[in-house]
């Protein structure tokens, strides 16, 4: 049978890298067996709910690739998987186990359960084995009840995690007759989660290992209303450097943040994959299709895996690498524009792209990169003059090096022009990377800039030789002057 492998966020925060590397490992255990992908929305619990972090969890997922077949916007048969809209059917559950004698009504206030947190490891069971009279004195003085699950205190509950192997635990030790509804009529995760993974006909869960403690009392609340619970995948924490759970002091955590540096989905997806997932040999590189193809729970790792986030730059710096460079100048176009650098849509931005493709591992490294672009600007002769030149010198070089640049050449023609240039350093008695210093600082007003003759093509012969003009005014002045 075809499994059916959920994803369940709550909409409290920005969608993390923990959260995204969970919802593919779930995405991708459906499509490589043939299943399919549910994505639902917990969102009962209403007092830290965020409509912005919900339109966070869509727009992201989708940005990726994730696509559920069924929940919010899957269209078909299949009714939007909210859990908040699913709240009667959760009311119905818990009072159904209620009348089983598997759940009971609790009246303590707030102010005793915090004394008795004070003083006992949870809840101290007092509502367990109320009498009718007492708890109808309790009903009449207006108290508004939760219902409590009736952990056994005896015995033990196993389960055979496909991750971690055989997991058992002394029911004794499970949270104390945990509140499966609260007294505002919304479940708690420990319900909710429970009764729509059954509606929904969810085979596997794959969640994180901080849920591992938990499983056992979901185990027991299946059991209580006559299910056949999912098979559980615990997955190990994604870490940072440290080795400590990864978080903000290891730098960006949030998938909208790696977005705005410009990490490319392709490469994210790649990365996250390979956090406690192997193919079983030396390769790095997958595309989600392959990932589809080749992923299995029994290759996932036990152990917590490390978030480099030089090696994920490491990764998109492939992946750009990769894009055509037309789709790449498209992708650089809204970095270059907020820094005041606006390249002519075409060929101009695609011969940029082109330059800047294997200089740059994430898109937001573009503008520095492309600063020869920005506003023409009067460099001071300082700048102008190579360290072994003189001023005089810097400006019979512009002179005589003007003319060969009138029509950049491209291709097998970069090598006549450098080797006329070369030429022109020997017959001037300089260096010829003095000679090329003095052109690149009075074209690009950069010492270091993509490769030198690409870069003049893109800046447009107009602006190249108005920028060789007003560089070579300042260095005649300044030879005056000496």
């Amino acid at each position: 049978m075809a499994p059916r492998v959920r994803f369940a966020p709550s909409p409290t925060g920005r969608l993390h890298v923990g959260n995204v590397r969970t919802a593919l490992f779930a995405y991708l255990a459906a499509r490589a067996a043939g299943g399919t992908f549910v994505l639902r929305i917990e969102d009962t619990d209403r007092r830290r709910y965020d409509p912005d972090a919900l339109a966070d969890i869509y727009d992201n997922l989708t940005w990726l690739g994730l696509r559920w077949d069924e929940g919010p916007g899957a269209g078909g048969p299949h009714a939007p998987y909210i859990q908040s809209e699913r709240v009667a059917g959760h009311r119905a559950v818990a009072e159904r186990l209620v009348a089983s004698g598997h759940a009971y009504r609790c009246y303590c206030d707030a102010a005793r359960l915090e004394r008795v947190r004070a003083t006992h490891n949870g809840y101290d069971r007092r509502c367990r084995n109320l009498t009718p009279e007492q708890r109808s004195r309790h009903e009449e003085g207006g108290a508004a009840p939760v219902i409590r699950f009736r952990v056994p205190l005896e015995g033990s509950t196993r389960y055979d995690d496909l991750l971690l192997g055989s997991i058992e635990r002394r029911n004794s030790d499970i949270n104390p007759d945990p509140v499966l509804l609260k007294s505002d009529g919304f479940p708690t995760y420990h319900l909710a989660a429970i009764a729509d993974d059954h509606d929904m006909a969810i085979s596997h869960v794959l969640r994180a290992q901080e849920w591992v403690s938990s499983a056992p009392l979901h185990l027991l609340i299946f059991a209580a209303c006559g299910w056949q619970p999912p098979r559980y995948a615990h997955l190990p924490a994604v870490n940072g450097p440290d080795g400590k759970k990864l978080g903000k002091r290891h730098g960006a955590t949030a998938v909208h943040e790696f977005r705005r540096r410009g990490i490319l989905p392709e490469a994210l997806v790649n990365y996250l994959a390979l956090l406690g997932w192997s193919a079983g040999d030396d390769r790095e590189f997958f595309s989600l299709a392959e990932l589809e193809r080749c992923f299995g729970i029994d290759r996932l790792g036990r152990a917590g895996a490390v978030f480099d986030h030089q090696k994920l730059e490491w990764f998109n710096g492939h992946y750009i690498r990769g894009l055509p460079p037309a789709r790449l100048a498209v992708a650089l176009r809204p970095y270059l524009r907020d820094a005041g650098i606006d390249v002519a849509e075409g060929a101009a931005e695609t011969a940029l792209a082109e330059l800047l493709r294997e200089r740059i591992s994430v898109l937001d490294e573009a503008p520095a990169r492309a600063a020869f672009l920005g506003p023409d600007r009067d460099l001071p002769a300082a700048e102008l003059v190579p360290r072994r030149l003189t001023a005089a010198a810097a400006a019979t070089i512009l002179q005589q090096a003007s003319p060969l640049l009138e029509h950049l050449p491209s291709g097998d023609g970069e090598h006549a022009l450098e080797d006329r240039l070369r030429e022109l350093a020997r017959a001037q008695g300089v260096k010829f990377g003095d000679l090329m210093m003095t052109i690149r600082m009075a074209t690009t007003g950069s010492k270091v800039s993509p490769p030198l003759f690409g870069s003049l093509r893109v800046l447009g012969e107009q602006r190249l030789h108005a920028r060789l003009a007003r560089a070579l005014h300042t260095l005649q002045a300044a030879a005056e002057e000496a």
